[in-house]
């Protein structure tokens, strides 16, 4: 894309590290995508970009449609494909508009693939499908249509029609199903010289090639039809001839089906970006069909109490929403600002989203940022709604990869970069509000304005990581917040037994690129430890109550407090609680429940002394359950009997006014101290009944051929402890992951003939490959996480390198039997 765009004068190639977007030396050197990378670039391209010699050279670049004739700007993000680096691609669709899905030709769709589809789906963005490697041995471009349908649950609508010299030769170019022409690249060329043939020509010389273009221009008609009503009046209007209906508006029909996520239609193309076939009518495609940041859904934001969209804050109906969901003592504070909404609203200059921090060790961090409302300007002041700071934006730029170029604005829609910020991190809300105060930021409540947040997966893998010396341990822990800073998905936890720091990701290979990274990029001299399991404890008794008063000082202030905690094993009925009142709250955190409860005024237990339900003025009932419940979290951080965090545990905190609240020396900071140490001891005391040990188990999808089938499954079964759900054919899973969607009938879906296609139909086909080893099946398993580990490789050795899995984390099940025992001794050491 960059080459024919003229951004790039070479072409790139993953396998010798020449990518412009994979420039991280453990990219090159490992030839996979491990972090996301953004380039800006232009299509068609500017004609100071353009190639002249493209431009003077007959047939060349395939003539463009008049909707694509204006310049476009695409913003383009490549992501990871490796499960270990998912909130890489989470992060990303995020902000993004559109999504090209590329699959292989000759695997099809794989597991991965559905995983990442599925995220792209619940941020409802329209995408695009690119089924690459056609001229390898054993492409199929009509069984992947087919499982397009029957394992992502959409109607593919084939645009383009593969291309085989004699119809089982060489793979040399592409039919054009919307335009009525094919396109042939010559063998060996870069992909700049493009042959374009119309089809009665075609017809000529290649006859059953030309009918199936025409066949698959009926059958794009008829899906179109289906769910346009657009496209069935102009195919009345031209006596129901499906080949006489212009391209243009086909493309708008085509584009209104794919933005819209309700009809499930999803645009598929076709090539070989190795050999630079099929590329350019990709990009044709991507400006053609993808949403301009105008015509995405409305962004959802936060504002105080209130949750909305960005429309109705511009409106300043957001505004009043949040006035009206506050107490009715703190309504009379903002009826002002209230009263004069769009006032307020006009000085929001910008509202942006920080969606990645890489740093550089020339510019520093750089902050990704994606503008929703508004324009940024160099100079500005930016507000951090999350963290409360404000920071100086002294530089803006517009990243190429690992290059840059200094700007001097960012609109609307825009992705950029902001270096020099000390303190955004992934998923903070920027905002430039003019007269904003350089201390205190905007007035309320506009400081309290949040985009929605990005949603950082819990890590499952950890490695204890230790400095080699004394003197350089302000360097391994400086360089581990950077590390962090980087990637949310990695998290640092500190054993508070051995004090060893403790480095939390999301897999092996996470872990292992974080570490290498760690010592070569950010140069800490640092020793890592193996990877291990991260286990929580659970309770198998109740405690009594236990009561807890703190009378110190804390951070050079007095503060004392008190409060009484009971603990119990979580029960079902626990999870479906969730309260929200003056007096108590119940909140679900990392797998606990927590109710904080504040004795009410006219409750009779304990003293009998009158109690108006004033606090201290230092606290709010909010501050107070707020209090409360951090120190219980902090409490169940660690285990009693392992240092592992507790999980399925009930905390109950509660707390009289009337003599565990000691006016000014109350502080939040003690209440939580009292929580934190009555909890403990509660835990403590539960624990003396003895306390389980609970492991991540993991749903897995493991995909292989039919011969490898046995050796999986028995592999699964016998070796790892596996509760094996399904075995399904890969064409056949429409009862897995996504079960609220209606499977496709595959008999009304069109898919041209692949080249070495034996049954004459798809029914047949299913029939034939009955008794094909090379067939693809799919395991669903149940499988402990710590038996995943290494799994990958195992599993290539096992299936001659054509096995593949994918696993997400199911929910955390206690240990039983031998296997615990055996995990006892493994963490006592004897």
């Amino acid at each position: 894309m960059l080459y024919y765009s003229g951004h790039t004068r070479r072409l790139g190639n993953v396998d010798d590290g020449s990518t412009v977007t994979d420039f991280l030396p453990a990219e090159r050197q490992r030839g996979v995508t491990i972090q996301s990378a953004a380039i800006t670039f232009h299509w068609p391209p500017l004609p100071e970009q353009n190639d002249k010699e493209a431009k003077t050279q007959k047939g060349g670049r395939p003539l463009l449609s008049p909707s694509t004739e204006e310049n476009h700007m695409i913003n383009l993000i490549d992501t990871p494909g490796h499960a270990d680096f998912t909130f890489e691609v989470v992060r990303s669709l995020r902000i993004l508009d559109g999504a090209v899905c590329i699959l292989d030709g000759v695997a099809g769709v794989e597991a991965q693939t559905e995983k990442v589809w599925y995220q792209a789906a619940k941020y409802n963005i329209p995408k695009v499908i690119y089924v690459n490697k056609l001229d390898r041995d054993g492409a199929a471009y009509g069984r992947t249509v087919h499982e397009v349908a029957s394992r992502l649950f959409v109607w593919p609508a084939v645009c383009q029609v593969p291309w085989f010299e004699g119809g089982k030769g060489r793979f040399c170019g592409m039919g054009d199903v919307v335009n009525l022409r094919a396109y042939r690249w010559p063998e060996g060329g870069d992909g700049k010289i493009v042959k374009t043939i119309a089809i009665d020509e075609l017809g000529e010389a290649n006859f059953t090639f030309a009918e199936e273009i025409r066949k698959a221009r009926v059958a794009l008609i008829e899906l179109l039809s289906r769910y346009d009503e657009a496209m069935v009046e102009m195919f009345f209007e031209l006596n129901e001839n499906h080949l006489h209906i212009p391209a243009k508006n086909i493309v708008a029909s085509l584009r209104r089906c794919a933005l819209d996520q309700d009809s499930r239609i999803v645009p598929v193309f076709g090539g070989a970006s190795f050999r630079n076939i099929g590329v350019q009518p990709l990009l044709d495609a991507i400006v053609q069909l993808m949403p301009s940041p105008k015509e995405v859904p409305i962004p959802e934001v936060s504002i105080g109490r209130a949750d909305g969209n960005l429309r109705q804050l511009l409106s300043g109906e957001l505004l009043s929403k949040e006035v009206q969901s506050l107490p009715a003592t703190e309504q009379k504070v903002r009826r002002l600002s209230a009263r004069q909404p769009m006032a307020v609203i006009s000085n929001l200059e910008a509202c942006a989203l920080a969606f990645k921090v890489v740093h550089d060790a020339q510019r520093g961090a750089l902050v990704y940022v994606r503008v929703y409302s508004g324009t940024i300007h160099r100079g500005a002041s930016l507000y951090n709604t999350n963290l409360q700071v404000t920071e100086p934006l002294q530089r803006l730029l517009r990243m190429y990869a690992s290059d840059s170029v200094d700007i001097s604005s960012l609109p609307a829609g825009q992705i950029g970069v902001i270096p020099g910020l000390k303190y955004a991190r992934t998923g903070d809300t920027l905002i430039s509000y003019i007269g904003a105060s350089a201390k205190t930021g905007p007035p309320p409540p506009i400081n309290s304005l949040q985009l929605r947040p990005i949603e950082v997966p819990p890590a499952v893998f950890f490695s204890s990581v230790e400095s080699n010396s004394s003197g350089e341990a302000k360097a391994v822990n400086n360089a581990l917040r950077l590390l962090i800073r980087e990637d949310p998905s990695l998290q640092l936890s500190v054993d508070e037994d051995s004090g060893q720091t403790l480095l939390n990701g999301m897999g092996e290979f996470h872990l292992e690129i974080a570490a290498d990274r760690l010592i070569k990029d950010l140069k800490a001299k640092a020793t890592i430890g193996k990877i291990e399991i991260a286990y929580r404890e659970a309770l198998l008794l109740p405690s009594p109550l236990k009561t807890a008063l703190v009378n110190r000082e804390i951070a050079g202030k007095k503060a004392k407090a008190s409060c009484t905690a009971i603990v119990r094993p979580l029960t079902d009925d626990d999870c479906k609680q969730s309260v929200f009142d003056e007096y108590e709250t119940t909140a679900l955190e990392n797998g606990n429940s927590i109710t904080t409860t504040i004795s009410a005024p006219d409750d009779p237990s304990g003293t009998m002394e009158p109690w108006h339900g004033r606090l201290p003025s230092q606290l709010s009932s909010e501050m107070l359950h707020i209090s409360l419940r951090n120190g219980a979290l902090a409490a169940l951080g660690r285990g009693i009997q392992y240092p592992f965090p507790f999980r399925n545990v009930h905390v109950s905190i509660s707390i009289d006014p009337r003599h565990e609240l000691f006016g000014s020396d109350t502080s939040s900071a003690a209440l939580s101290s009292a929580a934190r140490e009555a909890t403990k001891a509660a835990l403590r005391d539960a624990a003396h009944g003895g306390t389980a040990i609970m492991e991540h188990v993991m749903n897995v999808i493991v995909s292989t051929d039919e011969a490898s089938l046995g050796a999986v499954v028995k592999d699964l079964n016998s070796e790892r402890g596996a509760n094996v759900v399904s075995l399904d054919d890969a064409d056949a899973t429409r009862s897995g992951i996504r079960e609220d969607l209606p499977a496709v009938d595959l008999r009304k879906v069109y898919a041209p003939p692949d080249p070495f296609e034996v049954a004459p139909s798809f029914a047949d086909q299913e029939q034939a490959d009955l008794n094909n080893s090379s067939r693809q099946r799919t395991v669903k398993a149940r499988v402990p996480l710590r038996e995943m580990m290494g799994y990958l490789k195992h599993l290539r050795s096992i299936t001659g390198g054509r096995g593949s899995f994918v696993m997400s984390a199911d929910r955390f099940e206690r240990v039983v039997g031998q296997r615990e025992k055996t995990l006892r001794r493994e963490l006592r050491g004897y």
